[in-house]
């Protein structure tokens, strides 16, 4: 019997606390401080969301596993892969490649003004130099994926929608902390962002031929003995400002094949059935985790009928620290512990400065040079 590591409960608010402006500092210190787990969990939030988030994460199995001559048509190099699909091209720890997940990229311009596929360009970014931020979507045709763009344009909005309330409440505790602090500046930052990007992500299932001994005990799964502990998505901080969450969404894809079959051209492709979720996850273990500020790794779920919001790099720099980025990672389902083919299916929206706002008002460092750096740090050269 495996035992688990420790689990963790989020400071959960509902979002009429939100709407009200009566979240209290002492909460937002608990979720997002110093000594925190960096990580707050939004309840009561509007009905359509449980539907749009089964809807989406369905998608990303439908998504995943297109044929390669599909998904290629979805890649753009030039953009780092920072727009359309994305496998293989994403550098973790100790340089090695990502092939375990694969992500769908997309601006969230819409947000600002339906008629933006990417921020503007400026004299400072442009698309020749920094298209990672100013190249167009990249979309599945509907043809092959009927309803996917409308899903996941309305699932962004609405949880961007929420991050804004979250933001004015990190507002009032830093105008109340900190001394010079912008009045209503994160809620400024998120709610005009048109370089806030949405990750609609597919963890494949782990191939049995491949896999290594399942952790059985605490101390091997915190230590990460039989196979990495962060196998599926490597120990990193966002370096946006809030990063909301979906629950993730488990699959049996032995049990359910997420194919999309050939239609007559020139036909009407009915929608795409959302597919079975698994009531949890086969392997208990698998989820995500959470480096706590007292060095330990605990695991942190978030109910299917929430959102969670993480705070990242920009958040930290912008709030001189008061509020802390939190270091996470995704472990994955082993298969020997599963017993089919199990994948695991999110969507993280990652609320990001302008590229001209400034994150370190001292230094007067912009969002769009501190990201530059990131981005270089992550992918394959």
């Amino acid at each position: 019997m495996v035992k688990m590591a420790p689990l963790a409960q989020a400071v959960t608010v509902s979002l009429g606390d939100l709407k009200n402006g009566t979240v209290s500092f002492e909460a937002l210190e608990e979720a997002f401080g110093p000594d925190s787990l960096g990580i707050l969990v939004v309840k009561d939030v509007p009905p359509e969301f449980v539907e749009l988030r089964h809807r989406l994460l369905s998608y990303s199995s439908y998504l995943g596993n297109l044929p390669k001559s599909e998904l290629d048509k979805l890649e753009n190099e030039k953009t780092k892969y920072l727009t359309g699909w994305s496998l293989g091209k994403e550098t973790l720890k100790n340089g090695q490649v990502d092939t375990l997940k694969g992500s769908f990229y997309a601006n969230c311009a819409f947000y600002v003004d339906p008629s933006l596929s990417c921020a503007a360009s400026t004299d400072e970014f442009n698309a020749e130099n920094f298209p990672e931020y100013l190249s167009p979507n990249i979309w599945p045709e509907d043809a092959t994926l009927p309803g996917f763009k409308p899903t996941l344009e309305q699932l962004c909005r609405l949880i961007i929608d929420v991050a804004v309330l979250v933001a004015r409440a990190c507002d009032r505790f830093a105008e109340a902390k900190i001394p010079s602090y912008p009045s209503a500046y994160l809620e400024k930052v998120v709610s005009t962002s048109t370089t806030t990007k949405a990750r609609l992500l597919h963890y494949f299932p782990e191939d049995p031929a491949n896999a290594a001994p399942a952790p059985t005990t605490a101390s091997e799964i915190a230590n990460g003995e039989g196979q990495d502990e962060d196998d599926w998505c490597a120990t990193h901080l966002d370096h946006g400002c809030l990063t909301g969450l979906t629950s993730a969404m488990f699959v049996d894809e032995a049990e359910t094949a997420p194919t999309v079959a050939p239609f007559e051209e020139g036909s009407a492709r009915p929608l795409l059935a959302p597919l079975p979720e698994l009531a949890t996850s086969p392997d208990p273990a698998a989820g995500l985790y959470i480096k706590s500020r007292t060095g330990k790794t605990v695991q942190v779920k978030i109910p299917r009928d929430c959102i969670a919001f993480q705070t990242g790099e920009a958040l930290e720099l912008i709030t001189g620290g008061k509020f802390k980025a939190v270091p996470h990672f995704v472990r994955g389902a082993r298969a020997a512990l599963s017993g089919g083919r199990i994948a695991r299916n999110t969507l993280a929206v990652f609320t990001q400065p302008n590229l001209g706002d400034e994150v370190d008002m001292e230094q007067h460092i912009t969002f769009g040079e501190f990201a530059r750096g990131i981005v270089a740090k992550n992918t394959v050269s």
